[in-house]
């Protein structure tokens, strides 16, 4: 028997699909490829989802100033 899916799960679904294509966007933007080239290979070990997020917190306190 199929699971049953209901709006929340499909809503779930659609926001995991949404944030992969952002975040494969924001991972090919030049911004990106020059933030991460200015960090050291340490970091550049992280995951994808992990320099996303930190790419993003760190512009978004930059543009606070």
């Amino acid at each position: 028997m199929a699971p049953i899916q209901t709006s929340s799960d499909r809503h779930f679904s659609d926001e995991t699909q949404i944030w992969h294509h952002l975040k494969s966007a924001i991972a090919a933007s030049s911004g990106f490829q020059r933030w991460l080239l200015e960090r050291d290979t340490q970091f550049q070990k992280l995951s994808l989802e992990q320099q996303v997020q930190r790419y993003l917190r760190e512009t978004l306190e930059n543009l606070a100033y």
